[in-house]
């Protein structure tokens, strides 16, 4: 495992685990299967990962306690520990206060490595002025129950600036691929930042699976340059390669993506120049075949009236680049007949929450036409006794 370093000298895998993609249990986004989830932090801190970073809403404000239990089996110095304060879920300054000590205490630690504000954005500054949540912040750390103080941010690049100006920041964290490069101009906040010594988190390397999971054309693309290599390797590669990046946070949901991941950066080999040119080969294709730059972060759950958005955007993505299939009919009815697309709407509620910007009740509704056009083959889901038709109400 390679290793990059704080200004100060503490040790950060450049692989990190994002406890946001855990593998469920069961059915819903809150239940974490707690023996898998335990045997994938093992494998973690086993092969060098010493970077897991949790948040207060995830898997339904599970996840701090989940890995709270997991890491607490081993000696506080194998492990950085970061999380998040939920701001917008604040109304007073001891709610702050209130939230701090709920996490340290399902996190079983006494202080936080790393902390962030979460998602800081243009509808949320007011109110960390307002109730001065840096400062709050700050104070924690000069107690001892911070060490590094940073923020998340998925909103524009003058926000970003301007914020990173404003306070003394150890890091901050920002989404950051081989698509958002360019296409959402992640370059700059990465250039901003590491061009003023503050060391870059990156997120959603990946793009929630999408750079994992890229088309025929595309995976062939990679497949032809590197056929040993997986293609989600080649996403986890370019974000490691940039100098300013600390470590790269990957939101693993299985153990197979762990090894891989891990062995991608075991030791981390730098991208060359025929590797840019390949990713941006396979970039082109991909372009050309995925209709919703969904990255599943879950931000925009729970849909009021029970849309699954993830799993709708995941198949109509799925599917976009191939017509009509039997198994596209399939695949839509294991969502559950109360979380399609029909059950939209069009309140905005999840556009509000996007971290991507996007207009989800109008790609809902997209993608609901497009299902209800190219599930036509699947005669069992048509039957009047056995299914209804799918989009009812778009």
């Amino acid at each position: 495992m390679d290793y990059r370093r704080f200004r100060g000298g503490e040790e950060v895998s450049i692989l990190g685990l994002g406890v946001m993609r855990m593998p469920y249990a069961r059915e819903g986004r809150k239940f974490i299967d707690e023996k898998l989830g335990v045997e994938m932090v093992d494998y973690a801190i086993s092969n060098g990962i010493n970077y897991f970073d949790t948040a207060y809403i995830y898997h339904g404000c599970t996840s701090e306690a989940f890995i709270g239990r997991a890491l607490s089996r081993y000696p506080r110095d194998r492990f950085n520990l970061a999380t998040k304060m939920p701001i917008w879920m604040l109304e007073t300054a001891e709610g702050m206060e209130a939230i701090f000590a709920e996490q340290l205490e399902k996190c079983r630690v006494e202080f936080f490595d790393c902390y962030l504000i979460h998602n800081l954005s243009s509808k949320t500054l007011e109110l960390e002025e307002r109730l001065r949540v840096y400062e709050f912040l700050a104070a924690k750390k000069r107690e001892g129950r911070i060490r590094r103080l940073g923020f998340s941010m998925h909103d524009d690049n003058e926000l970003f600036k301007s914020t990173l100006a404003k306070y003394d920041w150890d890091f901050v964290q920002i989404q950051l691929n081989y698509l958002d490069w360019d296409g959402q101009n992640a370059r700059e906040k990465y250039e901003f930042a590491a061009g003023r010594g503050i060391p870059v988190i990156v997120m959603e390397p990946v793009r929630g699976g999408t750079l994992a999971n890229m088309c025929a054309e595309s995976t062939m693309i990679f497949k032809s340059a590197a056929p040993q290599m997986s293609v989600a390797s080649w996403a986890v590669r370019y974000a490691a390669s940039l100098p300013g990046v600390l470590t790269v946070l990957s939101g693993m949901s299985s153990l197979a993506q762990m090894k891989d991941n891990a062995a991608t950066v075991s030791p981390l080999i730098p991208l060359s120049g025929d590797d840019y040119a390949t990713i941006n080969a396979a970039l082109e294709a991909h372009r050309r075949n995925s209709p919703v730059p969904c990255t599943a972060c879950g931000y925009c759950m729970d849909c009021p009236f029970g849309v699954d958005i993830p799993k709708v955007f995941a198949i109509y993505n799925q599917y976009k680049s191939r017509g009509r299939s039997v198994h596209l009919a399939q695949d839509y009815r294991s969502i559950g007949a109360d979380h399609g697309a029909e059950r939209c709407t069009g309140c905005g509620r999840c556009a509000d929450m996007c971290p991507q910007k996007l207009d989800v009740p109008a790609r809902v509704r997209e993608a609901g036409i497009f299902i209800e056009a190219n599930a036509l083959d699947d005669t069992e889901l048509l039957q009047p006794e056995k299914g209804v038709k799918i989009v009812e109400r778009l």
